[in-house]
């Protein structure tokens, strides 16, 4: 051979390996969802009445963000939020509103990941529509973009809690009839069949664990049977008093009774609630069993998290959607075995949301982070905390009844809630918490003039926060509205030509409306 050929063979060998080697480097993610669970529904973050053994070891060698919120307290734009790393005025997807863009898709997590060499798969609830549409009902919900993914065992709707009942995953049905475990064991087949690829995977699992009905796995009565659990201190009605008129007109407070019908009913209910979570812990332990058993857990990120809180009788509130501690936050859990044990156990106090989970994903997987979204990676937080800059972050509900529908601006320390709501019965309303003394939000500083100075802080702050609404707010799916409802000076006038009613009464005129053109088609 001569000396050109063996310095040609020398140099493509020399690339070749390479770029072997930094592909053979990339870790593998392991995302986790649950569904509606609020951090302190959580072992780790100081609950001594759950039993969450696993996400508690987790957080012991990870880092366990204590202030986590989601941005929008709600499923279907929640789990859009997490995959594009888009507030939901930018993603434009929420009952009510509409489906996720492809185009928007297309700039997801998932999708990245794949374009840049990952083996990717997704098992549980969805949760959203990815379409061309710009309408939501029944029918889009359920468009979901399976093909995207190289294993698919993903379900329609709100997937069901008899794994019989779910096809992609019904296989397990005999061994596992409780759809939670039976996620566990879809992810063991995942990673045996991404290990054979020779890629880095990246396995998301939406659990639908403890989301409504109640229906626990009773595998695990056991763990909780003859338990009684000491209601939180700002449980019940007489701790919502100080409360805004419009949280307490929607139906988080005048619904889903089995909260506040009995002592029993609550007991009942609470139980359910953390077995349901229990089983999702249970599941977390299979997956780290099967990274072990595989042989790739040293090279395996997990994320853990959820897609909202739940209020669970705090303030008399049930369900979530609110901007409330309890509703908006839930665990967030990062752990990467390629730190050292210094940095195992490590707490971040510093305000972390949702639409920070794309990014950090992405970063961890040495790929670019699009700049289209709005947050930040946390591996900055994560490994240099001082340089980690965010002085707040933009929570909105734009769902359900007008007068639920607000928007807030949260530090780590303060909250404060404009209630955009202007009629006979209700006036656009301010509330200011100091949250990192008044965790329970049990004092609505607002009209305190002692804290005037703080009030016109948090004002600033949300009006700097509105801005980036007002400029970044897609024209479609009925989202341009917000940008009167939730500007502070607009006056009532304004606003009423936006104001669409309840959330009952817009499902009831879809109702009909679809009903007139079934008629006419016939």
């Amino acid at each position: 051979m001569s000396l050109i050929k063996i310095f040609i063979t020398t140099i493509c060998f020399c690339y070749l390996s390479n770029g072997f080697s930094q592909n053979n480097k990339r870790p593998n993610i392991v995302f986790l969802l649950s569904d509606d669970q609020t951090s302190i529904a959580t072992g780790c973050y100081g609950n001594t009445h759950v039993v969450t053994p696993n996400m508690d070891t987790l957080a012991s060698e990870g880092v366990l963000f204590q202030n986590h919120y989601n941005t929008t307290s709600i499923c279907m734009a929640s789990r859009a939020i997490i995959m594009t790393g888009m507030y939901e005025y930018k993603t434009g997807c929420n009952f009510m509103h509409g489906p996720l863009k492809s185009e928007k898709f297309q700039k997801s997590y998932p999708v990245l990941l794949k374009e840049a060499g990952y083996f990717t798969g997704f098992a549980g609830k969805f949760g959203f529509a990815v379409s061309d549409g710009e309408s939501w009902d029944e029918n889009t919900y359920d468009v979901i973009p399976s093909d995207a993914f190289d294993v698919w065992g993903g379900g329609l709707g709100q997937t069901n809690y008899k794994t019989a009942k779910n096809p992609n995953i019904a296989k397990y049905a005999e061994k596992y009839p409780h759809s939670t475990r039976a996620y566990g064991a879809w992810a063991h087949d995942f990673i045996k069949t991404a290990k054979k690829s020779g890629k880095p995977f990246c396995m998301s699992i939406s659990f639908k664990a403890p989301h409504l009905p109640f229906t626990p796995d009773k595998y695990f009565d056991y763990v909780y049977k003859n338990k009684k659990y000491k209601k939180p201190d700002n449980y019940g009605a007489e701790n919502a008093t100080h409360l805004s008129a419009q949280a307490k007109s929607g139906r988080q407070y005048n619904a889903y009774n089995f909260w506040r019908d009995s002592e029993e009913s609550y007991q009942t209910a609470i139980t359910k609630y953390n077995q349901l979570i229990h089983g999702v812990d249970y599941s977390l332990g299979m997956i780290r069993k099967s990274l072990e058993e595989l042989g790739v857990a040293e090279n395996t990120i997990i994320i853990f998290t959820s897609d909202n809180g739940y209020s669970c009788g705090a303030h008399n509130l049930a369900g979530k959607v609110l901007p409330y501690e309890e509703a908006s936050k839930s665990p967030l859990i990062i752990y990467d075995p390629r730190k050292s044990k210094k940095e195992s156990g490590l707490k971040r106090e510093e305000v972390t949301a949702n639409i920070d989970l794309a990014p950090t994903i992405l970063s961890l997987a040495g790929v670019s982070v699009p700049k289209n979204m709005d947050g930040k990676n946390l591996e900055k937080l994560i490994d240099k905390p001082k340089k980690f800059r965010r002085k707040s972050i933009t929570l909105t509900n734009m769902w359900g009844n007008d007068e639920i529908q607000e928007m807030t601006v949260v530090t780590k320390d303060w909250k404060y809630i404009y209630w955009q709501y202007s009629d006979h019965r209700m006036l656009p309303t301010e509330e200011l918490f100091h949250i990192g003394k008044d965790r329970l939000e049990m004092t609505n500083l607002a009209n305190n003039p002692t804290y005037n100075k703080q009030l016109k802080k948090m004002r600033k702050l949300y009006d700097k926060r509105y801005k980036h609404l007002v400029k970044n707010t897609i024209k479609t799916n009925d989202y341009p509205k917000y940008k009167v409802l939730f500007d502070r000076k607009a006056n009532a006038v304004s606003k009423k030509q936006y104001l669409t009613g309840n959330y009952e009464e817009v499902l009831k005129q879809q109702a009909i409306e679809k009903a007139k053109k079934a008629h006419l088609k016939n």
